[in-house]
């Protein structure tokens, strides 16, 4: 599947792949933003998809920040529908005690691609 990606500014990093067979694309912030102990900030990546019908992007955690930083997606896995346009932008929540210090071109999230199904709900009596 192709996956069409405007970038939004010059620096922005297109999403890829760090190893053949991975199932996130790496996402990069890029401008400088300091995230204090118990704060959460929102780091713009610089980029839009178009996802087609029928497919959502989920934004996930790095593990590696987790594990490190204490340094998560604060609504994870967070949804991309296939009609938004906007800026990706990532919601960071710093866990740990010491400030962190996100700088462009930084990896600070990964974005999964997948189908789903709508359902129908219809009401029963039970």
């Amino acid at each position: 599947m192709e996956l069409k990606i405007q970038q939004l500014h010059e620096s922005a990093i297109i999403p890829h792949y760090a190893h053949p067979g991975d199932a996130g694309l790496d996402l990069f912030a890029i401008e400088q933003q300091d995230i204090l102990p118990g704060e959460t900030q929102l780091i713009k990546t610089g980029i839009a998809i178009a996802l087609p019908p029928g497919y959502e992007a989920q934004i996930r955690p790095r593990s590696g920040l987790a594990l490190k930083h204490s340094i998560t997606v604060l609504n994870s896995p967070g949804t991309i529908d296939s009609g938004y346009r906007g800026e990706i932008g990532i919601i960071l929540i710093n866990h740990g005690k010491k400030s962190f210090l996100v700088i462009p071109g930084m990896k600070i999230a990964q974005m999964v691609v997948t189908s789903f199904i709508q359902t129908c709900c219809i009401i029963v009596a039970c």
